[in-house]
């Protein structure tokens, strides 16, 4: 049930980000908006992955949520684009756009962490998707020290 809800939810937040308002356009959304829905999405994913490796359960369920986390790490380059440093709520450190080939790295990194743990999961190997979830965690955090503020 729980895959379930994260799935639905995942997807009618996804509906609402890219469906077509109006005459909404791609230049009027906010990539602030875009990549903190985003990253709230991609925590509670890992969180469940994080949880179910802890308690060695079945990691079968967790292919769908890494899946997410793999496209979602595609995307994220593109949710920072120049100039969305300033105009919101934003914890991005200017490195983002001065060392964009550095984020960009660990972005992509990240996100073939996320494929190989869905394709462990997949195969219902818990010893590969915990070494993979390390990975995921292992990116995340590089990503905030080097470029999100405190």
């Amino acid at each position: 049930m729980t895959k379930i809800f994260s799935l639905g939810t995942v997807a009618l937040l996804a509906a609402i980000l890219v469906a077509p308002v109006g005459q909404a356009r791609a230049a009027d959304l906010d990539p602030i908006a875009i990549r903190q829905v985003g990253m709230a999405l991609q925590t509670g994913s890992f969180g469940f992955i994080r949880s179910v490796v802890a308690a060695k359960g079945d990691v079968k369920p967790l292919e769908a949520p890494a899946k997410a986390i793999a496209r979602w790490a595609a995307m994220i380059p593109a949710v920072f684009p120049a100039g969305s440093d300033k105009g919101g709520d934003t914890k991005a450190l200017p490195e983002i756009w001065s060392d964009r080939a550095g984020f960009e790295k660990i972005a992509m990194t990240m996100g073939e962490a996320a494929t190989r743990l869905a394709v462990a999961a997949k195969a219902g190997d818990a010893d590969a998707v915990a070494l993979e979830a390390k990975a995921i965690g292992d990116q995340c955090g590089a990503c905030h020290r080097g470029y999100r503020a405190k």
